[in-house]
């Protein structure tokens, strides 16, 4: 076949924060780039993060700095994270905020004039830089304002089916565009992945329809490595009812000022399970609580502040033990403020904003007078692409990943706000020496056979005498996903999902679907199913393998941590018999003026 081909020096799949940011960098490095997204310019997930950027800035408390940042970062992780990811993010995550707002963002602001940073669950000072509840979509807005300047090529609303290789090095991509379904051929010098989560491999999510693995599955098919994968972050707080609202998440920014969770019984529940690192520094009262919410430097935060993994559990316990919401959650108000500040009706509309204005159009909930039900929802995957710190690139030359399909960062837990300044910082480090490599390394070649054969793998769905529903096959995977391998673990449950997966593999070799290749949703769903299934299998094979509990990875059969497995990280690799081999790989040992850092910040 003829394809319509492209070439670029630095190709970047995926066009939110961290494609954003890599396309700029790579751009100011003086290469060709072209940029790729599987929706429209501007829809990317990175939108949804409300809360605000990670950065000491120490604008609010002076005692922040990059060392504790850094001790919070492999806290949260549970000192599983690549700690030179942790370090080099601590420490130029306040530049790249700084950049961004040269670069145009408007921050909410101090009455001083500098950047206001807020409260969020696992720091222990004020440290996210925000803009209201809608952070993501002012940093997309600006980066996109700034990027197209820069003389890139975008190309919207295109899939990428397959990675291509000239031997051992990446060569480029092969894909097509979703509207009319043309195939084309993007050759390039260096290939970054940013194309988000996995979320919609779960039934409950934040994530948006595009969050279907595509960069972790493409990286591994490629014969990159993937780590972590059982690490997945269950957002405490989604809403779970009304109906016309459920999965939509409910930003960590409402508890950090003043929201508290309450269950059935009116209790405010988080007090009753406060970890031993965490007690110094967490309210034993309403009152402390409170006044730490308000900015007093000498009180301690709330329990609500306390790490995703952790608030998640509590309420999960909470509904088990019959103590939930009448709809399986527990409820969450800010409204109780009210009690405690003047004007607080006003003050939680300028605050939050686009929660009021959302949950009110949306559902009729007026969250300044009433609670929100609220539960945990799969929100992020702390694993993905195995990268080198410095450059992001992966074990396959020319192949770089940032973002959330990049792993090390986070460990066994992201801290909320980390992923904005993961996304600067990162992206910007993938941009750099993708270029670089690009100059360094002429232009590949690559035997077209590889995009006939990728093309007709990608048509097959349409042949006849195919019979299973590729609608049918997601939504069954959701559910096992789900029930089998979600917020609580137990090895006989995950073997029954990686059986599950094996059947619903073999069903989706024969779905099926109808018309033709425009304007073709199905055809989709059928093509995004490779992903899927492979990001599940390697969910599920990591957390069998990891019997222990640590981060956002929680075992029944195995409820306490195990120092062994605080010293590896669990790596899956695609074999060349075509199957998937998990190893357990060290971690690289920390400087001793890492470790220094730590032990003065514990």
């Amino acid at each position: 076949m003829e394809y319509e081909t492209h070439d670029y020096d630095v190709l970047v799949v995926g066009a939110g924060g961290a494609g954003l940011r890599a396309a700029i960098e790579a751009s100011a490095g003086g290469v060709k780039v072209g940029l790729l997204c599987k929706s429209l310019l501007g829809k990317a997930h990175t939108v949804m993060a409300e809360g605000g950027i990670a950065a000491a800035l120490a604008n609010v408390d002076d005692r922040d700095n990059w060392k504790v940042h850094f001790s919070d970062t492999m806290r949260g992780g549970q000192y599983v994270n690549n700690w030179r990811m942790a370090e080099l993010h601590a420490k130029e995550a306040p530049d790249r905020v700084r950049e961004l707002e040269a670069w145009g963002a408007v921050f909410d602001r101090t009455t001083d004039g500098r950047i206001l940073q807020r409260n969020f669950g696992g720091h222990r000072y004020p440290r996210l830089a925000h803009v209201g509840d809608r952070t993501g979509l002012e940093m997309i807005r600006t980066l996109q304002d700034h990027g197209v300047h820069r003389g890139m090529d975008v190309h919207m609303e295109f899939t990428v089916v397959s990675l291509l290789k000239d031997g051992g090095r990446i060569a480029g991509v092969f894909g097509y565009e979703r509207e009319r379904g043309r195939f084309k051929v993007f050759r390039a010098s260096a290939v970054i992945l940013a194309t988000g989560g996995l979320g919609r491999a779960y039934r409950i999510t934040s994530n948006s329809w595009e969050g279907t693995g595509d960069g972790h599955s493409l990286a591994y098919h490629s014969g990159a490595e993937l780590i972590d994968m059982e690490f997945i972050q269950f957002h405490p707080t989604g809403m779970i009812w009304p109906p016309s609202v459920q999965g939509i998440l409910v930003t960590e920014g409402v508890r950090g000022e003043g929201g508290i969770l309450v269950n059935k019984e009116g209790r405010r529940f988080m007090f009753d399970d406060i970890p031993e690192p965490y007690r110094n520094q967490t309210a034993d009262n309403e009152d402390e609580g409170w006044r730490y919410t308000q900015g007093d430097k000498s009180a301690r935060r709330p329990p609500e502040l306390l790490t995703r993994d952790h608030v998640a559990r509590c309420i999960n316990r909470e509904v088990r033990e019959g103590r939930g919401s009448p709809h399986g959650g527990v409820f969450l108000d800010i409204a109780w403020i009210r009690k405690r500040m003047q004007n607080s009706e006003e003050h939680i509309r300028r605050k939050l904003p686009s929660m009021y204005h959302q949950f009110k159009q949306l559902a009729d909930i007026d969250i300044t007078k009433e609670a929100m039900e609220v539960g945990p929802t799969t929100h992020y995957v702390m694993g993905g692409v195995r990268v080198d710190a410095d450059s992001q690139m992966s074990n396959v030359p020319g192949l770089f990943a940032a973002g959330e399909c990049a792993a090390g960062i986070n460990g066994a837990n992201r801290l909320g706000g980390n992923s904005l300044s993961d996304l600067l910082v990162f992206g910007k480090r993938a941009g750099e020496y993708a270029a670089q490599y690009a100059r360094e390394h002429p232009r590949p070649a690559f035997d077209l056979a590889q995009a006939d054969e990728a093309a007709h793998l990608a048509v097959q769905p349409f042949e006849p005498g195919r019979s299973e529903n590729p609608y049918t096959i997601q939504h069954e995977l959701q559910g096992a996903m789900q029930e089998l391998v979600g917020i609580v673990r137990q090895e006989n449950e995950m073997v029954t999902a990686l059986e599950v997966v094996e059947k619903l593999s073999t069903r989706a070799a024969t779905a099926a679907v109808h018309g033709h290749r425009e304007y073709n949703p199905g055809w989709h769903t059928a093509l995004d199913l490779r992903h899927l299934l492979t990001v599940s299998e390697a969910i599920a094979r990591c957390a069998i393998e990891r019997r222990e509990s640590r981060g956002g990875h929680f075992r029944e059969d195995y409820p306490e941590k195990v120092s062994e497995f605080g010293k590896v990280n669990m790596v899956v690799r695609k074999t060349a018999t075509g199957s998937m081999e998990l190893q357990r790989v060290p971690l690289a040992e920390m400087p001793p003026e890492l470790k220094q850092v730590i032990e003065e910040n514990k």
